[in-house]
């Protein structure tokens, strides 16, 4: 398999991140003229013994020169009937076939035959290394073939995510979307991706800011990586920024998503501002981001501080099923979730100097952190029960 290309970051937003695939039109796809595959199928039946045009009828019509029929003398006439239930047989067979072609569109959805098109032209891509990533490693054709459809179903149906606000992201240019933190498990930022992703009217991508820890862990670094995301440090968000990437950061970090049960939707603290630094630096307008119903996929009663230790993790989460359940109680709960997207704080009406000013930044980290605490209080209040 060859190496997959590299390309400069700004030549990767050209293309428009590759689109989703179930938004693509299919244009410059050659169509069949013969109407695809019920044309093909009436083919083969014609041809079984018994169909319209078979070579058993042809031989039925063929008489040697003396106009008797060809073969034995002792033969039939050439007016000989069909065999008994030969009708019958053609009518069965037309019938199975009429159902099958009506049934494919119903079992596999209208333009099934483009989408198998599309996955096997995907699955070339990846077998011959035609295929681009920038210099983080995202792959945008992945990601939107592979990874936000693998998580839309829990957006959708098990989540059942509500998104408010998401116009709220600009159309073009950087911004920085800060979010709450919170869940024991994160995630809360692989649903704001996919909400970004599918609700966005350009169709943005969210690149996430991680921690160390995950690009610590085997696989899922790779796979951080192709999904967009890159390291927690100001160079990689400025850099992101500066090529006009959404970028996505959760300053409360580990505070937020190992906090017990009893703190849930309390933000924890936003480290020192330095989201609101790079902001300003770049003049990216801030997005504040409120996330209801991830607070209770996992309720953390306690933490094992010592097996958390001996694991080198940050905590090891004592909830109602884990680790009693085994994996069985790291499956989340279903909730229901609401993502909204508050009004952006501007930044590029500020002097350069105004990202070395503590007071300003943490003025603007405390404008910021108040939004999103108020929108959470709205949204609780709103919300009719954790489940519905």
């Amino acid at each position: 398999m060859a190496d997959a290309k590299v390309i400069p970051f700004d030549d990767d937003r050209s293309r428009g991140g590759g689109g989703k695939s179930r938004r693509r039109s299919g244009a410059g796809r050659p169509r069949r003229a013969d109407g695809g595959g019920a044309a093909g199928a009436e083919a083969a039946l014609s041809a079984l013994p018994g169909g319209q045009g078979s070579a058993d009828d042809e031989g039925a019509d063929r008489t040697d020169a003396a106009g008797d029929p060809a073969g034995d003398a002792s033969a039939p006439s050439a007016d000989r009937t069909a065999p008994p239930g030969t009708e019958a047989a053609d009518a069965v067979a037309t019938a199975l076939q009429s159902a099958l072609m009506s049934a494919l569109p119903r079992l596999l959805g209208g333009g099934w035959e483009r989408r198998a098109s599309d996955a096997l032209g995907f699955l070339r891509r990846r077998l011959t290394g035609d295929y681009e990533v920038d210099e983080f490693g995202f792959d945008a054709e992945l990601t939107d073939q592979v990874l936000v459809p693998l998580f839309r179903p829990l957006f959708e149906k098990y989540f059942r995510v509500t998104v408010k606000g998401v116009e709220n992201i600009p159309d073009t240019g950087g911004a920085l979307v800060v979010a709450n933190h919170s869940g024991v498990v994160p995630w809360d930022g692989l649903m704001a991706q996919v909400a970004v992703r599918d609700y966005h009217p350009a169709d943005r991508h969210l690149r996430l800011l991680a921690a160390d820890l995950v690009f610590m862990m085997p696989f899922f670094n790779q796979l951080a990586r192709k999904g967009g995301h890159t390291l927690a440090c100001a160079d990689d968000a400025a850099r992101l920024l500066a090529r006009g990437e959404v970028v996505g950061v959760m300053p409360e970090g580990f505070k937020g998503i190992g906090k017990p049960f009893a703190d849930r939707y309390k933000l924890q603290r936003f480290g020192r501002g330095g989201f609101v630094s790079t902001a300003l630096r770049a003049g990216a307008p801030i997005v504040p981001c409120s996330i209801v119903g991830a607070e209770e996929i996992y309720p953390m009663l306690g933490n094992a501080k010592t097996v958390a230790r001996l694991l080198g993790l940050p905590y090891f989460p004592v909830t109602p099923t884990f680790p009693w359940l085994g994996a069985l109680g790291a499956v989340p709960l279903p909730t229901k979730w609401t993502i909204e997207f508050g009004e952006p704080i501007p930044t590029d009406g500020y002097p350069p100097e105004a990202a070395d000013d503590p007071m300003l930044m943490f003025n603007l980290t405390d404008q910021v952190r108040e939004t999103i605490q108020h929108t959470l209080y709205k949204l609780l209040v709103e919300r009719r029960s954790v489940f519905f």
